[in-house]
């Protein structure tokens, strides 16, 4: 079994929606364009596992066994063979997390616990909703049952957003999906992703396919997991060391202080203003974001 099942775990975020949301196309963007087969995404198939290594395939059957087979026959595998499919593949953004392919949910024939045994392993999830009947009832109740197993916030990628064909239309529904979904996501961002996956080096079509916004704040979340983490799983903060008594002069100089701060406004410190006039100071990309966002457009 290859590295990339045993080592030290990434964080893994499954790809979710009903049947014929785009996932398959999402899939494909997030891997830089080297897609699977189409059959890999289609609803017949168990959930499939992409992690980053040199190109490698296998099936988990129902009683645990392991069979390694070439990718192109995935083809040929059903959800009757197989309780989970395992790929490896050596695209850049596996380097930050594994995702995971999900079924989907609004197959009939889909035996529940296909969700049941891989939802536990889990951290988060790009929820595919189509533009054209965004946010249906069936959605909407999945994904009641669902959110409270995740350990760090969802996103919600509206697919096929080019089909609305009129600004109002696009604005009409993105304002349904703000009041619907209010809270519940860490992000609602439209996407065109037939656009995005034939942009190539063309920056102005990779930005009007909504793929840039998108990419940054998926990468955004990877590169600090930890800050991202819902409380419950967040990690322990460190102890603070134990201070040195303080002298009378201590004490008065806290007091004063204490006095300023509770005249100013209580703001956490990534979102306070800079007082006018202070320039902003530079923040350099980090290198992993960087070259994660160009590899995704090339």
């Amino acid at each position: 079994m290859p590295d990339a099942f045993t080592s030290p775990r990434k964080p893994r975020i499954a790809l979710m929606g009903e049947f014929s949301a785009g996932k398959s196309s999402l899939t494909n963007l997030l891997l830089g364009g080297r897609p699977l087969p189409v059959q890999v995404t289609a609803t017949r198939l168990p959930p499939v596992w992409i992690s980053h290594g040199e190109e490698f395939v296998e099936l988990v059957d129902h009683q645990g066994q392991t069979q390694e087979l070439p990718l192109a026959e995935l083809r040929n595998v059903s959800v009757k063979d197989a309780q989970l499919i395992r790929v490896q593949l050596p695209a850049e953004t596996l380097e930050l997390s594994d995702l995971i392919d999900m079924p989907g949910i609004s197959d009939p024939n889909m035996p529940g616990d296909v969700w049941e045994k891989i939802l536990p392993e889990v951290d988060s999830l790009l929820w595919c909703t189509p533009a054209q009947q965004a946010w249906r009832q069936s959605e909407a109740a999945f994904w009641s049952m669902l959110r409270s197993q995740l350990k760090a916030p969802a996103t919600l990628v509206l697919t096929h957003f080019d089909k609305l064909l009129t600004e109002r239309d696009q604005a009409r529904v993105l304002h349904r999906l703000d009041q619907e979904t209010a809270g519940e996501f860490a992000g609602i961002f439209p996407l065109s992703l037939p656009l995005a996956l034939d942009a190539g080096e063309d920056l102005e079509a990779w930005q009007n396919s909504g793929a840039d916004r998108f990419v940054e704040h998926l990468v955004n979340i990877l590169l600090h997991w930890d800050s991202h983490l819902l409380p419950a799983v967040a990690p322990e903060p460190e102890q603070a060391p134990i201070a040195a008594p303080q002298t009378a002069e201590d004490t008065a100089a806290d007091m004063a202080l204490t006095r300023a701060a509770t005249s100013a406004r209580i703001l956490p410190r990534r979102v306070r203003p800079h007082p006018k006039g202070t320039p902003r100071p530079d923040r350099p990309e980090p290198r992993a974001h960087r070259e994660c966002v160009t590899s995704l457009r090339s």
